[in-house]
């Protein structure tokens, strides 16, 4: 009787750059975990997942949210750390001081390993998913951590916001040195929500602006570009992109998804992260 070797390929040796999240369910898929596990999958990362609170939510808004108890937050993050390398993370919303700092303190374990922060303070919509207690503890035991913040210009002001200073409305370079002042390495502030003819994104360190760049508005109102955004950071950070590049491309991946996005109900669009596979799909055969 002849041998025969088997076709069926094996395990692979190389494993992919791992990204852990830790965010908020979102059921729609178009935010949330759920935003950032396609991101990571579609830029080549391997995403780990830890799930901060539950939301009830469509296309259009919030409706309810549910922090998961910190001790489970903790237990998540443990056991997945214990066991895989990872390369970078990425936080999203966190639905509770508790798990700030529940979260802030595994972190601490990790130093040397990016951290991408994607501030969440609102819906699309504008419902509100963070009081100003969560954005206390969010700024003093998070943002010391942070290698990138990724507001958008909203975002920015409410954090950067001064209690102590009459009448405070710093401008968003001022606001960017506030934020790296209270610790974060970098801050790319997003100008989706501002009035200019198009979306300027702006990178900024401790030496003032490390770039800015320039994007064709988009028509219509997207759910989880902010997401999109922060995650495809970190997976080009994974990735090995040194910081400015990896921020530069971050854009290029969000804008294409964007243009390409869909509205699969009746509130927002959603971004399509699988963009260049519909592309291949359009492409016309070579037979």
């Amino acid at each position: 009787m002849s041998s025969s070797v088997s076709t069926i390929p094996g395990p692979h040796e190389l494993v992919p750059p791992i990204v852990l999240t830790f965010a908020g369910s979102d059921p729609t898929g178009g935010a949330g975990l759920q935003a950032d596990i396609m991101t990571l999958s579609s830029m080549g990362c391997h995403p780990l997942s830890v799930v901060t609170a539950i939301t009830v939510q469509d296309s259009a808004g919030v409706e309810a949210l549910f922090p998961v108890d910190a001790d489970w937050v903790a237990d998540q993050a443990r056991a997945l750390l214990e066991d895989m390398p990872v390369a970078a993370f990425k936080i999203g919303m966190l639905g509770s001081v508790e798990n700030i700092a529940a979260i802030a303190e595994i972190l601490s374990d990790y130093p040397h390993i990016p951290l991408i922060l994607d501030p969440v303070l609102a819906s699309g919509r504008g419902d509100e998913l963070a009081s100003e207690e969560i954005i206390a503890a969010l700024t003093e035991l998070l943002l010391p951590q942070t290698t990138i913040l990724t507001p958008n210009s909203l975002e920015a002001r409410r954090l950067a916001l001064d209690e102590d200073i009459e009448d405070d409305d710093p401008d968003l370079a001022e606001c960017a040195r506030r934020l790296v002042d209270a610790g974060s390495e970098y801050v790319l502030v997003t100008g989706t929500h501002e009035t200019t003819p198009k979306v300027i994104n702006t990178l900024y360190s401790d030496a003032g602006v490390v770039r800015a760049d320039s994007w064709d508005r988009l028509p219509g109102s997207y759910h989880g570009s902010g997401c999109t955004l922060a995650s495809a950071i970190a997976a080009n950070l994974a990735n090995g992109l040194d910081i400015p590049d990896a921020v530069r491309d971050a854009q290029e991946y969000t804008w294409q998804a964007l243009a390409g996005g869909f509205r699969p109900g009746m509130g927002q669009h959603f971004p399509d992260r699988f963009f260049w596979a519909r592309e291949s799909e359009d492409e016309p055969s070579s037979d």
